[in-house]
């Protein structure tokens, strides 16, 4: 399985989790919190970063499930 990074966007009148590069939805839900919920999952599992756009589709957050080197060695 590849580690894609997981983005959470707006889809119509709904939220669409997709992964990065894919064209298709992963799944399709009603909120912007269930398809988070989702995507977590998947960017856990793939130990990849999740990446939630708002309703104006820029990006509002993102959070790193794989290896990530916070805080620095130093």
């Amino acid at each position: 399985m590849s580690k894609k990074n997981q983005h959470v966007v707006p889809r119509g009148d709904g939220w669409a989790v997709v992964g990065a590069g894919n064209e298709r939805a992963t799944r399709l839900v009603d909120t912007q919190r269930e398809a988070i919920n989702i995507a977590t999952d998947i960017a856990r599992n793939q130990q990849s970063e999740l990446i939630v756009h708002g309703s104006d589709a820029k990006i509002s957050w993102r959070n790193s499930y794989g290896n990530d080197p916070y805080p620095p060695k130093g």
